[in-house]
């Protein structure tokens, strides 16, 4: 089979340093952090104090009252960063191309705080008192189904749930419809919002969160020796995926292309990567297989990077197991250093994150690397960007299950 083509035309992103993509981009690329104490709800009492939270996002600038009352948070930004990619590309959805403009997108836990409100109203005021739009509230297809409607997008309508890797597989997925010929245009990435009690108790009982609750900008720091666990983030990235032709044929502006999906499972822990990072292994040399490369092609890595003790280490092995000496040639970066783990939505900002990298040349900061892990002794671009020649770049995602997905993509050129 001949692959069509894969461009990137479009993107759009609402995070915690800042809603609007040029702003998270400037921010990212000055090696901003949008970590701070929560402020959604009182987490004096919890052994995590500290998230990433969207602080800029005002509902009222892009829903009535009456329709935000109705939307819970994940779906909010997933509307509105996929608007601004939209909007961004400027591709027309009209009634003749509609079935095949496509949207696909994911999010690990949908939405957990409109869970948490109708179980207090259900244990307060009784089964009654139950919001009738408690269900399309809470369900994780709720961002696709509803930018569908909004864009009036008829073609593929999915949404993945695959942990901290859903964003990537979502992409993924997305580029596959377009090669396969089932869409011309599909809108897609990530979203997520579950700051609230349970998210943070939930993984804070794990042990996965850092608690460096005094310092909350130097909390996320990957592949650092003081690294203690990941900083819950909240947000989305949405990316337009186009066919080439269709793309050029309307004069779109191309960020990059999209050349290479793979898709593994560790098959071995439910939160625990293996200590070789087989999987990881595994699924980026899938991603290289499909996009016809080989490990010298790649210049640029954005890492799962988490600031986990077990996934920076096992991240690593697994660069150079993939790699080889060429490892020590490549520039890798964890954004969620700045970001914090956004879980599902992680892999859609990281798929735009490596897009724009692509686009502007520049390799973003890993900060707070301050003492490198003995264990992680690659090139992490240490606290400031780099300008550098970006030729090709892979983005990693890995989740809980052991689901793994990685993305490959490279600057364009006819």
């Amino acid at each position: 089979m001949v692959k069509r083509r894969v461009v990137v035309t479009g993107i759009g992103l609402v995070t915690p340093l800042g809603t609007g993509t040029e702003k998270t981009w400037n921010n990212i690329c000055a090696g901003v952090s949008g970590v701070g104490t929560i402020t959604r709800f009182d987490a004096s009492s919890f052994a995590a104090q500290i998230a990433a939270e969207v602080r800029d996002f005002r509902q009222e600038e892009y829903f009535d009252r009456k329709a935000a009352k109705h939307l819970d948070l994940f779906v909010q930004y997933g509307i509105v960063a996929a608007k601004f990619a939209v909007e961004a590309s400027g591709v027309e959805i009209t009634d003749e191309n509609c079935e095949r403009v496509g949207v696909i997108t994911g999010c690990g836990m949908g939405g957990l705080p409109t869970i948490e409100k109708n179980h207090s109203v259900f244990l307060d005021r009784g089964a009654r008192r139950i919001s009738p739009f408690f269900i399309p509230m809470a369900i994780p297809n709720m961002p696709s189904g509803h930018i569908s409607m909004q864009i009036g997008a008829k073609g593929p309508n999915l949404a993945l749930s695959t942990a901290c890797a859903a964003g990537t597989h979502a992409v993924g997925e997305a580029y596959r419809s377009i090669v396969y010929g089932d869409s011309d245009v599909v809108v897609t990435g990530g979203t997520e919002s579950v700051v609230c009690p349970t998210g943070v108790g939930g993984f804070a009982a794990m042990k996965a969160l850092s608690t460096r609750n005094d310092e909350p900008e130097k909390a996320s720091r990957p592949f650092d020796k003081d690294r203690d666990g990941f900083v819950m983030a909240e947000g989305s990235g949405m990316l337009v995926l186009e066919e080439l032709e269709h793309a050029l044929a309307r004069g779109a502006d191309i960020h990059a292309e999209l050349i290479g999906f793979g898709a593994s499972s560790d098959a071995y822990h439910i939160a625990a990567p293996p200590e070789n990072g087989e999987g990881a292994v595994r699924c980026m040399r899938m991603a290289l297989r499909d996009a016809g490369m080989v490990p010298e092609d790649i210049d640029y890595i954005n890492a799962h990077g988490t600031s986990t003790p077990l996934n920076d280490r096992g991240e690593t092995q697994a660069i150079k197991t993939v790699f080889g000496k060429h490892a020590a040639k490549l520039a890798i970066s964890s954004t969620k250093s700045m970001t914090g783990h956004m879980l599902g939505a992680a892999g859609g900002i990281e798929a735009a994150f490596t897009a724009l990298s692509i686009r502007d040349q520049i390799a973003p900061p890993t900060i707070n690397l301050d003492t490198p892990s003995p264990e992680c002794d690659l090139d992490y671009v240490p606290n400031q960007a780099r300008k550098m020649t970006i030729r090709a770049a892979l983005s990693n995602s890995f989740g809980f299950g052991g689901t793994n997905g990685v993305i490959i993509m490279k600057r364009f050129a006819e």
